[in-house]
Order: structure tokens, then C-alpha cells, then sequence
């Protein structure tokens, strides 16, 4: 049992960590710290998706789709990169592999993959020397749905997490040093794959394990509260999903993106359809997010012949004129090392003090940091809240997000 009490009216999520709260513990702090305050400095990047859907009209393609169909006969990464610092960006993120589950580089795990095409070329590869040969820095995406292997709600077994490992390993050990790691398709609302599903601290521990200097970045930010790093190096807001940073609130090393185009993948019309007006990307976008310690990332789509179209290359040279100066942080306000570890205290049986109407004790550890208990505000004596675990349970952190600021303390106790 671990009962917290407060003597104010208060409503909380709670969450109970076991293991190592802080992303500390395999690699050094200085080393992560450093990592955040280098990706915040380099301002501005390329988001490249680029995959199967790029030849199906769709942002997810069939995850069947004949291999026949993945053709891209003069596809130029140079091309790609070169686009890119005519936009004065740093670096470029392409996608690996999506939710349909298409490898787009030479993997050992599946033969549904980029070298069994007509294309037959290892794009990562492609990628990956073009960018550093004009100078430019290399991250990765990865998403842990996938449609094609079944990983999916409900379905996920020990081999399809083994799966997961190896393909991350290929990607952190054949193609130089990856900045950071952009995953997708997890503990999202829409993808319902939880980190226990896939435990995140073996897979992130995996990652500091090949590449001590690779961020995590996992694109959970429309779960998780915006005041914390919970289960990711870098907080990261999809503009197009709805996930807005607070431009003069924020204080954590954070990743904002958004399609240049009208979607992520390429469509057959967007050859002749405006991009989005670069002058408003960069002034309301770039700029003020650098300022608010977020690094920008604009998803330009290659075509299905594997280039960019002109108007994208005319637009991000434009914006290469009005874009100039990136941050130059010689540190990063203070914050807590990423949550990282398993939630004991989800969905254990709770127990409370008299609770304001339906807001009663489960909401506390649900999992959905949209609801939370609150504390009826006719209770006169010691507000408390209580997880009964059964039997004991070993734990070093507790971590409380409050629905509102009014508590001025808290009072831990627990049986031993």
C-alpha cells in the first residue's frame, strides 16, 4: 500500500516508477544534456516521408501493397539535401519505415522490404551519406506500428518486440552516427500500442546501449502534460495533429513539425497546389519556436520519381532568405531528466478521500492525463489518496501532475 495525503482540496494524476525514474542510469546525464541543448541549436531540419504511400494517394498505404509497385527511377537523396540547405536547415529525418510496415533500407528481418523492389537500393544508405556529404546532420523515424507484421493493439507478441529491437539495431549500428530518433505509432491515442505493450524502457535503453548521443523523441505529446519529459528526450508537438507548443511557457528541449505540402507523403496533385505561405512558416513557425527552445522540422515529400517537386524547391529556397539565424543556447533552462520507466501505480486498485461528483480515485491512475481525481471540497480534514499494490512492490520515484496549483505539500507514507 503507498497512501499520499494533503490537508487541501486537490485533484492529481499519479504515477508510481520502479527501476531507474532518470534517464541516467547506462549513460551519462552530462551526455543526454548536451545532446538536448546541440538538437535545439540546430533550429531548423528536413522531415523527408518518403515510402510506399508515396505511390498510393494515401498517408497509409496497404500494408500488403505489392512490392512492384515501389519504383522511383531517378531518385536523388543529393537532390534532397541540397533543397534542404538552400533552406538554411541542419540536418534531415527520413522516414524508415511507417505504420503499413515498409522498410525503405537493406533489413535482415523481413523480405518485405525496399531491396526486394524494382527500386532495389538501400534509401537510409542514400540518405544518410548525402546529407553528411553537404555538411548536413541525420536522424531517423521509426514507427513501432506496423500494420504488415501485426503489430497492433491486442496482437503484440514476444517476437514482434524482438522484431522491433533488431530493426533498431540494423538502423543504430549500419549507418553512422543518427542525432535522433523519431518514433511514432505509440502510446498514442490513436495507435493504442502502450508502453507495456512494447516496454519503452527496454527499447529506449537499447538505443543509449548502440548510441549514448541518440535522442529518443517519441511523439506522444498529445497524452502526456507539457511540464515534464514523459518517455521521451525531446518533447515533440505534430502541429497537424492539433499538438501546439506554448511559444512563452516553454522551458523544455522540444520538436515542433509540419508538412510543407498539403499532407506528410506525396499526392499526384501536389505538383500544382500552393505549399503553405513560407513566410508565415517562418514567422509564426520557425522563429518564434527556436526562441521558445523548440527546433523546427518541415516535412517536405519526395515524389515517385524520388525528387522534390519545384515548388517545394522554390519555396524552401525563399525561405533560405528569410530564415538566417539559429539558436545559439549556451545552456538549457533546468528540468528533470526524462520518465523513462514503467508505471507501477497504473490502474492498480485506489482508494480516497470523499471525491468532487463522478471525478472519483480511478481517474487518478487511469493512464489518460485528461481526467484526474479530485478532492471533494466539503472534506474539512486530511485529504488522502491511497494504491493498494497488494503485496510490496519496489519503487524510487513518484511522480504527481496536479489538475490545479493549490497543494502546498504532500505526505508520503507507506507500509514496509
Amino acid at each position: 500500500m503507498s497512501k499520499i495525503s494533503q490537508p487541501l482540496l486537490y485533484c492529481l494524476s499519479f504515477l508510481l516508477l520502479g527501476n531507474t525514474l532518470l534517464a541516467q542510469s547506462s549513460f551519462s546525464k552530462k551526455v543526454l544534456e548536451q545532446s538536448q541543448l546541440d538538437f535545439v541549436n540546430l533550429g531548423f531540419g528536413m522531415f523527408i516521408h518518403y515510402g510506399m504511400p508515396t505511390f498510393m494517394e494515401q498517408d497509409w498505404s496497404d500494408p500488403n501493397a505489392a512490392l512492384e509497385l515501389f519504383k522511383s527511377p531517378r531518385l536523388n537523396a543529393d537532390q534532397w539535401a541540397k533543397a534542404a540547405k538552400s533552406a538554411n536547415m541542419s540536418y534531415g529525418c527520413l522516414t524508415t519505415k511507417h505504420h503499413s510496415g515498409f522498410p525503405i533500407w537493406n533489413t535482415k528481418t523481413t523480405d518485405y522490404n525496399v531491396m526486394n523492389t524494382p527500386l532495389h537500393r538501400d534509401v537510409v544508405k542514400e540518405f544518410t551519406d548525402a546529407f553528411r556529404k553537404n555538411g548536413l546532420r541525420v536522424m531517423l523515424y521509426y514507427s513501432i506500428l506496423d500494420m504488415h507484421q501485426g503489430i497492433r493493439p491486442h496482437t503484440i507478441t514476444k517476437a514482434h518486440i524482438q522484431l522491433i529491437k533488431d530493426q533498431l539495431t540494423e538502423l543504430l549500428t549500419q549507418y553512422g552516427e543518427i542525432d535522433a530518433l523519431v518514433i511514432d505509432g505509440w502510446d498514442a491515442p490513436w495507435s493504442r500500442i502502450s508502453y507495456d505493450d512494447v516496454p519503452f524502457d527496454d527499447i529506449y535503453y537499447l538505443v543509449k546501449s548502440l548510441q549514448p548521443k541518440c535522442l529518443l523523441m517519441d511523439l506522444n505529446s498529445a497524452k502526456y502534460p507539457g511540464d515534464a519529459l514523459f518517455y521521451t528526450d525531446i518533447k515533440s508537438y505534430e502541429q497537424g495533429a492539433g499538438q501546439f507548443i506554448s511559444k512563452e511557457h516553454n522551458k523544455l528541449p522540444a520538436m515542433a513539425c509540419l508538412p510543407l505540402q498539403q499532407n506528410w507523403f506525396w499526392k499526384t496533385s501536389f505538383p500544382n497546389t500552393p505549399v503553405k505561405n513560407v513566410n508565415e512558416l517562418v514567422e509564426k513557425f520557425v522563429i518564434p519556436y527556436n526562441n521558445a527552445y523548440c527546433n523546427f522540422m518541415l516535412n517536405v515529400a519526395p515524389n515517385s520519381d524520388g525528387l522534390m517537386d519545384q515548388n517545394a524547391l522554390d519555396a524552401l529556397k525563399t525561405i533560405g532568405t528569410l530564415y538566417k539565424n539559429k539558436p545559439n543556447y549556451s545552456s538549457l533552462p533546468s528540468y528533470q531528466a526524462p520518465i523513462v520507466d514503467h508505471n507501477m501505480a497504473k490502474q492498480v486498485p485506489s482508494y480516497s478521500s470523499w471525491s468532487e461528483d463522478m471525478n472519483i480515485m480511478d481517474f487518478a491512475n487511469d493512464d489518460n492525463f485528461g481526467s484526474a481525481w479530485v478532492s471533494n471540497p466539503a472534506v474539512k480534514g486530511e485529504v488522502w489518496y491511497e494504491l493498494d499494490f497488494e503485496r510490496s512492490k519496489a519503487f524510487n520515484s513518484v511522480v504527481i501532475t496536479e489538475g490545479k496549483d493549490n497543494p502546498s505539500q504532500y505526505h508520503l507514507s507507506y507500509l514496509t
